[in-house]
């Protein structure tokens, strides 16, 4: 049984949109079936969803969203 350690950027692309960590384990068992088993970095995070990354630039908060939104309400009275 073979084992290794690659970055997921030398993946195929197909295979890199899969993986959300830098680097992969390439596991090859006994019977030749390979694996790829992400490797996760402590205190990271491995699965996130998407759409967090729309607002991280800290410009828009909850309460200043709530703020604004209250603001419009009075103007629309």
């Amino acid at each position: 049984m073979a084992e290794m350690v690659l970055p997921a950027r030398t993946l195929p692309d197909s295979l890199f949109q899969l993986i959300s960590t830098e680097n992969v384990r390439v596991r090859e068992d006994s019977n030749g079936e390979i694996r790829l088993i992400p490797i996760s970095e402590a205190g990271k995070q491995t699965r996130s969803c998407p759409f967090l990354g729309l607002y991280t630039d800290g410009k828009l908060t909850v309460d200043g969203y709530l703020k604004r939104k209250r603001a419009d309400r009075e103007l629309e009275l």
